[in-house]
Order: structure tokens, then C-alpha cells, then sequence
């Protein structure tokens, strides 16, 4: 058995887009992805006042990945041009795949902005292989009922998405995604086979890993080895996963993400034409 070590920290940027709090720790100058791990916004924690006008996320369009938007606190409203719509509510997940396309809204439900409350969300895009960009698209809503529970130490509360057996989500390329929860004064050790890219960002608190400490708001970069071996003096909560890297190219051009440039603009086509449907 061998523990991974953290071999570089990347603090969260601050980039609040109007008035929600954002932090953003990947892409980022120094990390500009951990394959297949794509972008990562953290909004929150704060608290909206009553008669609030929610969250800014209306109708857009995506290519060529997955969204998965972890609900820590408040209530998220989800609607796409594929009939899919829920709301979510705290410790929920909704898992969306864009594949060939597809025009979403993430809103904040009436009911939140009219009474509003304490909010807090994580959103990570995850790359498709080539082989699936294409793919039909698709959306499932996870409520917090349907997490699978885990507890991988003392004191530690696992609560997983994807990548184990029982997890709500049989994702598309076998990705393991969870929220790790660790009460202070308590050690975990989080199953991270070899040969797949660690996506590790401390949420809140702070975590000794092999004897580094990374703390709040910060992504650390991991080395191989088959485990995460951390413990927590005062508390934390991490968003933990691990993926098979593609090692395809990267081309990227605002919410498409494609191999080449000539796919990028054929996506963009595509949306401009209607082919991706609309709200």
C-alpha cells in the first residue's frame, strides 16, 4: 500500500460573479486541469436575504462534458432542453450530460428567492473522451436520500455520487466523485487506486495529508499511490474523487469543450442553428 503525498497547493481564485461569492481553484495558471477534472467553481458560503433575486445561471449551452453540481446548503432549480427539471435540496447532486448538446438553466427555486437562506455550491465540469462528446445527453437528479454513506476512518462521513457499488451514478468514463466530511480529531483513509487523478479541494477546514497541511479553499495536486491517508484537528470537508485521465487535447471555447478548433466551431454552429433545442 502506498499514500499519495501532495506535491503542489493551488488557492481558490476569488471571482465573484455578481453578487455571489465564487472562488474558483482549477482552471487556474499554475493547474490548467486535473485530467479529467476540468473546472471547479465554489459559490458560498452565504446567506441571501428574503426577496432575493437567486442565482445568475439562465439559459446556456454546453459540449462535450458532464456538470456536476454538488447542493452543500440552500435548493437548486434545474431545467434543459432534454425535458430534464427538478429541484434539488442541500446534500444533493444534479449530474448532467451535455454529450452532443444541450441548453440548461441552474436557478434558485421561487420559494428560495422569497424566504431566502444560506447557500453553498460546488460546480465541476468532468471531460468526455472523444469516443463519447457525441453522446445523447442526459440528466439526473440525486437527492441527498440517495447518496451512498460511507465511513472511511474515525470520525469521517463519506457521502459518494458516483464510482462505488451502490452509488446513485454509473458514470459514463467510471468517475468517483464525493463529499468526505471529517469531525475534528479525525482520520480518514480514502480509497485512490493507482494510475487515476486525485481531485482533492478542501471545501472548508483544513487536513494534514502525508504531514502537509492543505488548507480551506485550496486544490492540492496529488502524487500516484493507492490511498489518501489525512486527518483533521479542527474539522474540514472535502470534495474527493478520482478518474482515469483521457490524455486527449483540450480545446476549450466558453461552454464547449472539444478536441479541435474545427469541433469547437462546428458546436458553435450547431447552437446558433437550434440543434441543441431551448427552454
Amino acid at each position: 500500500m502506498r499514500s499519495r503525498q501532495v506535491l503542489s497547493l493551488h488557492s481558490a481564485m476569488r471571482d465573484d460573479i455578481q453578487d455571489l461569492i465564487t472562488r474558483r481553484p482549477v482552471p487556474a495558471p499554475s493547474l490548467p486541469q486535473v485530467d479529467p477534472f476540468l473546472f471547479l467553481n465554489h459559490h458560498g458560503p452565504q446567506t441571501y436575504p428574503p426577496n432575493n433575486r437567486g442565482l445568475p445561471f439562465g439559459p446556456h449551452p454546453h459540449r462535450g462534458f458532464e456538470t456536476v453540481t454538488f447542493i452543500l446548503a440552500g435548493s437548486l432549480a434545474h431545467h434543459d432542453s432534454g425535458s430534464g427539471e427538478s429541484v434539488v435540496e442541500a446534500g444533493g447532486v444534479q449530474w448532467m450530460t451535455a454529450g452532443s448538446g444541450l441548453v440548461h438553466a441552474e436557478l434558485s427555486p421561487e420559494q428560495f428567492k422569497r424566504s431566502g437562506g444560506p447557500l453553498e455550491i460546488l460546480q465541476l465540469w468532468v471531460n468526455l473522451p472523444g469516443r463519447l462528446k457525441m453522446t445523447e445527453p442526459a440528466y439526473v437528479p440525486v437527492p441527498a436520500a440517495d447518496m451512498t454513506e460511507s465511513h472511511p476512518g474515525d470520525g469521517v462521513s463519506m457521502q459518494t455520487v458516483s464510482g462505488t457499488d451502490g452509488a446513485p451514478i454509473r458514470s459514463l468514463t467510471d468517475v468517483m466523485l464525493a463529499i468526505v466530511t471529517i469531525e475534528p480529531g479525525g482520520l480518514a483513509i480514502l480509497p485512490a487506486p493507482s494510475g487515476r487523478n486525485v481531485l482533492f479541494y478542501m471545501i472548508g477546514g483544513e487536513a494534514q495529508v502525508g504531514g502537509e497541511a492543505v488548507p480551506e479553499h485550496t486544490l492540492a495536486r496529488l502524487s500516484d499511490g493507492d490511498r489518501v491517508e489525512l486527518s483533521s484537528e479542527s474539522g474540514c470537508r472535502i470534495l474527493f474523487g478520482h478518474a482515469s485521465p483521457i490524455g486527449e487535447p483540450v480545446v476549450a471555447h466558453g461552454p464547449f469543450v472539444m478536441n479541435t478548433q474545427a469541433e469547437i466551431a462546428q458546436a458553435v454552429r450547431d447552437y446558433q442553428a437550434g440543434r441543441f433545442g431551448g427552454l
